[in-house]
């Protein structure tokens, strides 16, 4: 993708256990004679709000669509300076660090450190987030528990005896430059992505909202549904309420083994192992509830997105999400169709309880008094076909385009390691890039932010 890339003329062995080769004219430093931890707490509580992004960095609480905070809570809080370095103590191992680029506050459970030797806070942040720096910042932390599933931290004195490979201070600003200039082209192509998957997106919406809500016939007689956000419908359709279509499920998990399954907003309903998407485990399965094939599962808590899915296999489920079963003869996929229509979104929106976005909550009553759109089973099934041969070359380009997303992101990830370590040397491809493109800030990957926000831990609640 970029030319002009090779190895260094010459390399030596570190003696870092974890770095195989380091270029002849770069060094090694420990952490704590780069770095200074520095303390300060507003007295006040009135200086801006920062919050850190795995992607972003350190972004304005507030201007990012952060709930408002009052500044009584934020008395205390440690106030970072443009060119520190702040670290999330206890995601350091999955590269959550920033170099601040803005006067403002940030959580007291975090560390801010000032450089004081030769090194650009950028570049050292760059370093921080590769994946091998990760593994070692892994090693070192302490505390409870394991993994991702424990509260382990990278404390300042470990982290301090941490080596640090570091090339000449100008080398590190051309690294850095040339980083930013191989981001924005990145950026480029995951946003024309992103932009395909949409209207191929639309496309699929068009075609399905079209099945489910006036047929498949060419000519059909039409009624008005009664509905005024539904419009006219097949006149020998029903719209009944979701209390007469549907039941409520509670079957108690008794502690036999069963599949664990999430939802998906991408898969729809699956195990829970097969995930793509980031998903919490648990320790208990208390209150977990069983799932059978043909149930309608919701997660409560993005019914405005809809996060509807028709199971297809046994399993159970978390006590937050609702399982219901049908009352009447349906196919349950033609309702979970029906239910990811912009039109069903925006009701059960409405009808979802809650001050904060992401956080409201359809309850059953809400969601029974809605009605639905109901042919009968035979036309239900037949629209279900349709959309799925209508649509199929539509998901196999969406995901084609994801997977050149994905291959794009983890091409990037290695890019940047190689680099930081050594093992690519840039100075020559940077010299070549237009005097136009210096200037300009690298785009932040703010799509993959919305899904870290479980990673912003002692931010205020």
């Amino acid at each position: 993708m970029i030319d002009g890339l090779h190895s260094y003329a010459a390399y030596r062995k570190p003696n870092v256990a974890w770095l195989p080769r380091l270029p002849s004219h770069w060094e090694v430093w420990r952490a704590k004679t780069l770095l200074r931890e520095v303390d300060r707490r507003s007295r006040t509580g009135t200086e801006r709000l920062l919050s850190l992004r795995m992607h972003a960095g350190l972004v304005d609480h507030h201007a990012t669509g952060g709930k408002h905070v009052p500044p009584s809570a934020l008395v205390g809080y440690k106030h970072v300076i443009p060119g520190e370095i702040v670290m999330n103590r206890m995601r350091a191992a999955v590269g959550l660090f920033a170099a601040a680029k803005m006067e403002g506050l940030v959580s007291p459970d975090y560390a801010i450190f000032k450089p004081l030797g030769p090194v650009d806070a950028d570049f050292a942040v760059q370093l921080f987030r590769t994946p091998v720096m990760g593994a070692v910042f892994r090693l070192e932390s302490r505390g409870l528990g394991t993994g991702e599933a424990g509260f382990l931290r990278l404390y300042t004195d470990r982290f301090g005896m941490l080596h640090v490979p570091l090339p000449p201070l100008e080398e590190q600003k051309t690294i850095v430059r040339f980083l930013d200039h191989a981001n924005r082209r990145i950026e480029r192509f995951i946003r024309t992505k992103r932009k395909l998957i949409a209207l191929l997106n639309e496309q699929k919406q068009v075609i399905i909202h079209r099945a489910v809500t006036g047929g498949l016939a060419p000519k059909v007689s039409m009624k008005d549904s009664g509905v005024p956000w539904l419009g006219q419908i097949p006149a020998h359709w029903d719209t009944p309420t979701n209390q007469r279509i549907f039941r409520e499920e509670i079957r108690p998990h008794n502690g036999y083994p069963e599949i664990q399954l999430s939802l998906s907003q991408r898969d729809g309903l699956v195990a829970t192992s097969e995930m793509r998407e980031r998903s919490l485990q648990t320790a208990s399965f208390d209150n977990w509830k069983v799932v059978f094939p043909g149930d309608l599962v919701l997660n409560r808590f993005k019914a405005h997105l809809g996060v509807f899915f028709s199971a297809t296999l046994r399993g159970i489920v978390s006590f937050h999400y609702g399982v219901f079963a049908p009352r009447i003869e349906l196919n349950s996929k033609y309702f979970e169709l029906l239910f990811h229509t912009a039109p069903y979104r925006a009701v059960f929106a409405g009808r979802s309880n809650g001050m904060t976005v992401g956080l409201q909550n359809l309850s059953n009553q809400n969601f029974y008094s809605v009605r639905a759109v109901v042919p009968p089973i035979r036309e239900q099934e037949a629209i279900v076909s349709f959309s799925q041969h209508a649509t199929a070359g539509i998901d196999t380009s969406i995901a084609r385009a994801e997977r050149e997303i994905t291959l794009m992101r983890e091409y990037r990830t290695r890019l940047i390691a190689d680099v930081v370590t050594g093992q690519l040397d840039v100075r020559e491809a940077a010299a070549l890039l237009p005097a136009s493109d210096l200037d300009e800030p690298a785009p932040a990957d703010l799509e993959d932010d919305a899904t870290d926000d479980d990673l912003n831990e002692g931010e205020p609640e």
